[in-house]
Protein backbone atom coordinates (compact mmCIF):
# COMPACT_ATOMS: atom_id res chain seq x y z
CA UNK A 1 0.00 0.00 0.00
CA UNK A 2 1.34 3.58 -0.64
CA UNK A 3 0.53 4.83 2.59
CA UNK A 4 2.22 1.99 4.57
CA UNK A 5 4.97 3.43 6.76
CA UNK A 6 6.42 -0.19 6.91
CA UNK A 7 7.02 -2.75 3.99
CA UNK A 8 7.39 -6.23 4.37
CA UNK A 9 8.76 -8.76 2.05
CA UNK A 10 10.20 -12.67 1.66
CA UNK A 11 12.66 -13.45 -0.56
CA UNK A 12 15.16 -16.72 -0.72
CA UNK A 13 14.02 -17.40 3.67
CA UNK A 14 14.94 -13.56 4.51
CA UNK A 15 12.36 -11.46 5.65
CA UNK A 16 12.90 -7.66 4.51
CA UNK A 17 11.56 -5.13 7.14
CA UNK A 18 11.69 -1.63 5.64
CA UNK A 19 10.76 1.39 7.85
CA UNK A 20 9.89 3.77 4.74
CA UNK A 21 8.64 7.31 6.67
CA UNK A 22 11.21 9.72 5.51
CA UNK A 23 9.38 13.07 5.68
CA UNK A 24 9.66 12.65 9.73
CA UNK A 25 12.89 10.53 9.47
CA UNK A 26 11.65 7.26 10.67
CA UNK A 27 10.61 8.45 13.34
CA UNK A 28 8.51 6.31 16.07
CA UNK A 29 5.61 7.23 15.17
CA UNK A 30 2.12 5.45 16.70
CA UNK A 31 1.34 4.45 12.80
CA UNK A 32 5.17 3.17 12.30
CA UNK A 33 5.05 1.63 15.66
CA UNK A 34 1.92 -0.53 14.84
CA UNK A 35 3.14 -1.52 11.73
CA UNK A 36 7.01 -2.50 12.36
CA UNK A 37 5.12 -4.56 15.28
CA UNK A 38 3.25 -6.45 12.55
CA UNK A 39 6.07 -6.94 10.48
CA UNK A 40 7.71 -8.43 13.35
CA UNK A 41 5.12 -10.81 14.10
CA UNK A 42 4.46 -12.04 10.76
CA UNK A 43 8.56 -12.66 10.35
CA UNK A 44 8.41 -15.12 13.75
CA UNK A 45 5.35 -17.27 12.67
CA UNK A 46 6.13 -17.54 9.12
CA UNK A 47 8.16 -21.07 8.60
CA UNK A 48 9.47 -19.51 5.34
CA UNK A 49 11.21 -16.76 6.94
CA UNK A 50 15.02 -17.92 8.32
CA UNK A 51 16.49 -14.74 8.90
CA UNK A 52 15.27 -10.66 8.94
CA UNK A 53 16.67 -7.96 7.74
CA UNK A 54 15.92 -4.66 9.37
CA UNK A 55 16.19 -1.43 6.93
CA UNK A 56 15.19 1.81 5.59
CA UNK A 57 14.89 4.36 2.93
CA UNK A 58 16.08 7.44 3.09
CA UNK A 59 18.61 9.48 4.49
CA UNK A 60 17.86 8.33 8.52
CA UNK A 61 17.69 4.94 9.91
CA UNK A 62 15.54 5.87 12.53
CA UNK A 63 15.63 9.38 14.65
CA UNK A 64 14.09 7.84 17.74
CA UNK A 65 10.33 8.54 18.64
CA UNK A 66 7.96 11.48 17.22
CA UNK A 67 8.46 13.66 19.44
CA UNK A 68 4.88 15.77 17.92
CA UNK A 69 2.55 13.56 18.87
CA UNK A 70 4.33 13.30 22.63
CA UNK A 71 3.40 16.46 23.20
CA UNK A 72 1.14 17.58 25.98
CA UNK A 73 0.59 13.64 26.37
CA UNK A 74 0.36 12.48 29.84
CA UNK A 75 2.52 9.20 31.00
CA UNK A 76 0.23 6.65 30.55
CA UNK A 77 -0.81 8.00 26.60
CA UNK A 78 2.75 8.08 25.43
CA UNK A 79 3.77 6.00 22.39
CA UNK A 80 6.96 5.00 24.16
CA UNK A 81 4.61 2.70 26.26
CA UNK A 82 4.05 0.53 23.05
CA UNK A 83 7.98 0.39 22.67
CA UNK A 84 8.76 -2.42 24.90
CA UNK A 85 6.95 -4.51 22.68
CA UNK A 86 8.92 -3.91 19.61
CA UNK A 87 12.68 -4.11 21.77
CA UNK A 88 11.46 -7.08 22.71
CA UNK A 89 10.42 -8.79 19.58
CA UNK A 90 13.91 -7.84 18.13
CA UNK A 91 15.89 -9.01 21.04
CA UNK A 92 13.38 -11.79 21.50
CA UNK A 93 13.03 -13.08 17.69
CA UNK A 94 13.95 -16.70 17.39
CA UNK A 95 15.46 -15.77 13.55
CA UNK A 96 18.39 -13.50 13.95
CA UNK A 97 17.91 -10.55 12.48
CA UNK A 98 20.38 -8.09 11.18
CA UNK A 99 20.42 -3.97 10.93
CA UNK A 100 21.38 -2.41 7.97
CA UNK A 101 22.09 1.17 8.37
CA UNK A 102 22.44 3.75 5.61
CA UNK A 103 22.08 6.52 7.49
CA UNK A 104 21.93 8.19 11.39
CA UNK A 105 20.08 6.38 14.34
CA UNK A 106 19.20 8.19 17.59
CA UNK A 107 17.82 7.67 20.93
CA UNK A 108 15.23 4.55 20.49
CA UNK A 109 16.58 4.09 16.73
CA UNK A 110 20.00 3.29 18.91
CA UNK A 111 17.68 1.07 20.62
CA UNK A 112 16.44 -0.86 18.00
CA UNK A 113 20.16 -1.49 16.33
CA UNK A 114 21.16 -3.05 19.87
CA UNK A 115 18.13 -5.53 19.58
CA UNK A 116 19.07 -6.69 16.60
CA UNK A 117 21.40 -10.08 16.17
CA UNK A 118 24.00 -8.16 13.92
CA UNK A 119 24.16 -4.45 12.93
CA UNK A 120 26.62 -2.94 10.08
CA UNK A 121 26.08 0.78 8.65
CA UNK A 122 27.86 3.02 6.41
CA UNK A 123 30.88 5.74 8.08
CA UNK A 124 28.56 8.00 7.14
CA UNK A 125 26.04 6.76 10.01
CA UNK A 126 25.97 8.74 13.45
CA UNK A 127 24.55 8.57 16.98
CA UNK A 128 23.64 9.95 19.45
CA UNK A 129 21.63 9.28 23.17
CA UNK A 130 19.88 12.62 22.76
CA UNK A 131 17.22 12.21 25.40
CA UNK A 132 18.97 14.09 28.16
CA UNK A 133 19.37 16.63 26.25
CA UNK A 134 15.47 16.95 25.78
CA UNK A 135 15.22 16.43 29.85
CA UNK A 136 14.11 12.72 28.87
CA UNK A 137 15.96 9.59 30.12
CA UNK A 138 17.03 6.65 27.92
CA UNK A 139 15.48 4.02 30.10
CA UNK A 140 14.03 1.45 27.77
CA UNK A 141 16.77 1.57 25.54
CA UNK A 142 18.77 0.53 28.17
CA UNK A 143 17.87 -2.85 28.60
CA UNK A 144 19.17 -3.17 24.92
CA UNK A 145 21.85 -0.91 24.72
CA UNK A 146 23.99 -1.62 28.03
CA UNK A 147 24.41 -5.46 27.10
CA UNK A 148 26.36 -4.21 23.98
CA UNK A 149 28.51 -1.05 25.00
CA UNK A 150 31.54 -0.84 26.82
CA UNK A 151 30.73 0.26 30.57
CA UNK A 152 32.83 3.72 30.21
CA UNK A 153 31.66 4.47 26.87
CA UNK A 154 27.84 4.20 28.07
CA UNK A 155 28.75 6.47 30.44
CA UNK A 156 29.89 9.31 28.67
CA UNK A 157 27.14 8.71 25.59
CA UNK A 158 24.67 8.48 27.83
CA UNK A 159 25.43 11.02 30.00
CA UNK A 160 26.50 13.69 27.64
CA UNK A 161 24.21 13.08 24.37
CA UNK A 162 27.48 13.74 22.44
CA UNK A 163 27.49 12.60 18.25
CA UNK A 164 29.38 9.83 17.99
CA UNK A 165 30.54 8.17 14.67
CA UNK A 166 30.12 5.04 13.13
CA UNK A 167 34.04 3.89 13.68
CA UNK A 168 33.40 4.46 17.28
CA UNK A 169 29.92 2.55 17.53
CA UNK A 170 32.36 -0.65 16.49
CA UNK A 171 34.88 -0.10 18.57
CA UNK A 172 32.24 -0.18 21.83
CA UNK A 173 30.13 -2.48 20.94
CA UNK A 174 27.05 -1.50 18.99
CA UNK A 175 27.87 -2.43 15.73
CA UNK A 176 29.15 -5.38 14.11
CA UNK A 177 30.93 -3.69 11.11
CA UNK A 178 31.19 -0.13 9.48
CA UNK A 179 31.92 -0.76 5.69
CA UNK A 180 31.64 1.75 2.54
CA UNK A 181 28.31 2.43 1.24
CA UNK A 182 29.20 0.53 -1.87
CA UNK A 183 29.63 -2.41 0.32
CA UNK A 184 26.85 -2.07 2.69
CA UNK A 185 24.25 -4.28 0.10
CA UNK A 186 27.26 -7.03 -0.35
CA UNK A 187 28.54 -7.34 3.56
CA UNK A 188 24.67 -7.43 4.82
CA UNK A 189 23.93 -9.94 2.05
CA UNK A 190 27.22 -12.13 3.37
CA UNK A 191 25.96 -12.26 7.04
CA UNK A 192 22.21 -12.78 5.79
CA UNK A 193 23.40 -15.79 4.00
CA UNK A 194 25.40 -17.38 6.61
CA UNK A 195 22.66 -17.17 8.90
CA UNK A 196 20.51 -18.73 7.25
CA UNK A 197 22.75 -21.95 6.81
CA UNK A 198 22.21 -22.40 10.75
CA UNK A 199 19.18 -25.10 12.16
CA UNK A 200 16.22 -22.77 13.14
CA UNK A 201 15.64 -24.61 16.15
CA UNK A 202 19.97 -24.60 16.65
CA UNK A 203 19.59 -20.86 16.10
CA UNK A 204 17.04 -19.74 18.18
CA UNK A 205 18.18 -21.93 21.37
CA UNK A 206 21.38 -20.54 20.45
CA UNK A 207 19.82 -16.89 20.72
CA UNK A 208 18.30 -18.07 23.93
CA UNK A 209 21.58 -19.31 25.13
CA UNK A 210 23.26 -15.68 24.73
CA UNK A 211 20.96 -13.93 26.47
CA UNK A 212 20.92 -16.08 29.54
CA UNK A 213 22.65 -15.27 32.54
CA UNK A 214 26.12 -16.74 33.19
CA UNK A 215 27.15 -19.26 35.76
CA UNK A 216 29.14 -18.13 38.74
CA UNK A 217 31.96 -20.79 37.02
CA UNK A 218 31.91 -23.47 34.51
CA UNK A 219 31.33 -26.65 37.03
CA UNK A 220 27.53 -25.05 37.69
CA UNK A 221 26.36 -24.86 34.08
CA UNK A 222 27.61 -27.85 32.71
CA UNK A 223 24.71 -30.33 33.83
CA UNK A 224 22.08 -27.93 32.46
CA UNK A 225 24.48 -27.08 29.07
CA UNK A 226 25.21 -30.84 28.86
CA UNK A 227 21.12 -31.86 28.63
CA UNK A 228 20.78 -29.08 25.87
CA UNK A 229 23.67 -29.66 23.98
CA UNK A 230 22.82 -34.13 23.86
CA UNK A 231 18.98 -32.82 23.07
CA UNK A 232 20.12 -31.17 20.28
CA UNK A 233 22.67 -33.82 18.66
CA UNK A 234 20.06 -36.59 19.15
CA UNK A 235 17.16 -34.10 17.68
CA UNK A 236 15.49 -34.43 14.41
CA UNK A 237 17.60 -31.14 13.56
CA UNK A 238 20.54 -32.14 15.08
CA UNK A 239 20.43 -35.67 12.91
CA UNK A 240 19.70 -33.85 9.67
CA UNK A 241 22.53 -31.90 9.90
CA UNK A 242 24.59 -34.74 10.68
CA UNK A 243 23.84 -36.63 7.85
CA UNK A 244 23.63 -33.65 5.56
CA UNK A 245 27.37 -33.42 6.50
CA UNK A 246 28.59 -36.69 6.08
CA UNK A 247 27.05 -37.18 2.82
CA UNK A 248 28.43 -34.06 1.62
CA UNK A 249 24.76 -31.91 1.05
CA UNK A 250 23.01 -28.62 2.04
CA UNK A 251 21.14 -29.42 5.20
CA UNK A 252 17.17 -29.76 4.15
CA UNK A 253 16.39 -26.38 6.20
CA UNK A 254 19.04 -24.05 3.86
CA UNK A 255 17.06 -21.82 1.53
CA UNK A 256 17.17 -22.58 -2.26
CA UNK A 257 19.90 -20.01 -4.04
Amino acid sequence: MADELVHYTVTGGIATITLDSPHNRNALSAQLRRELSAALESARTDDAVRVVQLTHTGPVFCAGMDLKEARGAGSGDQGVNEFPKILDQLWSSPKPVVARLAGPARAGGIGMVAACDIAVAVPEATFAFSEVRIGVVPALISLTVLPRLQARAAHELFLTGEVFDAHRAVEIGLLNACVPAEQLDVTVAGYLKSLSLGGPKALAATKELLSRPRPATPSEGFAAMNELSAGFFASAEGQEGIRAFGQKRKPSWVPAD
